[in-house]
């Protein structure tokens, strides 16, 4: 009885032991990162982990060339869009996705896979692949550590994703036409109680519509806020485009003289570059 209990004892202590170990929160060798990026009326998001180079040669040898390469560590990468999307030219559906890759010397193999949680590439299913193209890899000027997935370039309507590290660049070009939509949507807007005058203004502005409809706009938000030197600011850069330069002018200084008395340094600043610009012309 006495050797029966002191097994049950040192049986206790063990699964003590295992159960604490599982409990034991300690740092990822490879840090977990997530990253979203605003794109048109939607967004991405990319999460990945990010191991380091730690003296080793990375492409060719420690993730071979024409292997199937989770793009990252611990679980595959994934890659989530909330509206279409082209990736070099390719259109992509809204979902989340796995986001594996190919490297290579001179091209890589980007693929997008409709398995979105998996560990590493091990059950990797080319079956389940929505996507697959290539690109052609850079050089970096100098070695990067760290793994890292990175948005560059970024406009409303198109940035690049870029993957990083150790010598190597790989840019991907993403497009998207949100333009119809956010059309549909101001004209939808127009028709309710609150009229957005003047974020409708701006976005016929930077986007070369109607400028004669930007200025009625512009000008029925000026109505509603008269002393805003940000809508003195859109409307002297709507009249400028428009080919009023004596109105643009007059409309800047407006502004400069309502900025210098709110102490309003931003919007000073602006209505000083949009005058600037207007007697240039």
């Amino acid at each position: 009885m006495k050797c029966i209990a002191t097994c049950l004892v040192v049986l206790s202590a063990f699964c003590v032991f295992r159960a604490g170990a599982q409990d034991l929160k300690i740092p990822q060798p490879s840090t977990l990162q997530k990253i979203e990026q605003d794109f048109g009326l939607g967004q991405i998001t990319v999460t990945y982990s990010r191991p380091n180079v730690k003296g080793r040669k990375i492409f060719g040898a420690m993730e071979p060339y024409g292997t199937v390469w989770r793009t990252g560590a611990n679980y595959a990468t994934k890659f989530k869009i909330t509206d279409s999307i082209r990736i070099e030219k390719h259109w992509l559906a809204p979902g989340e996705y796995s986001f594996f890759t190919i490297p290579g010397v001179n091209e890589w193999t980007v693929i997008i896979n409709k398995t979105a949680q998996q560990w590493g590439a091990y059950s990797y299913d080319s079956t389940k692949d929505v996507l697959r193209f290539k690109v052609k890899p850079g050089k970096l000027d100098k070695k990067l550590e760290t793994f890292t997935i990175q948005f560059a370039n970024t406009f409303n309507d198109h940035c690049d994703l870029q993957l990083l590290w150790e010598n190597t660049i790989v840019s991907m070009h993403l497009e998207i036409d949100p333009d119809a939509r956010i059309m549909a949507n101001i004209d939808a807007a127009m028709k309710g109680e609150k009229k957005p005058y003047y974020f409708a203004a701006i976005y016929y502005y930077n986007h070369d519509k109607d400028m004669n409809k930007a200025f009625e706009w512009i000008k029925e938000f000026e109505k509603a806020v008269p002393n805003a030197d940000n809508a003195k600011y859109w409307k002297a850069r709507i009249q400028l485009k428009m080919g009023d330069k004596a109105g643009a002018i007059a409309t800047a200084n407006e502004g400069i003289k309502m900025a210098t008395d709110g102490k309003d340094q931003e919007y000073l600043r602006l209505n000083k570059e949009v005058l600037a610009e207007a007697m240039k012309k």
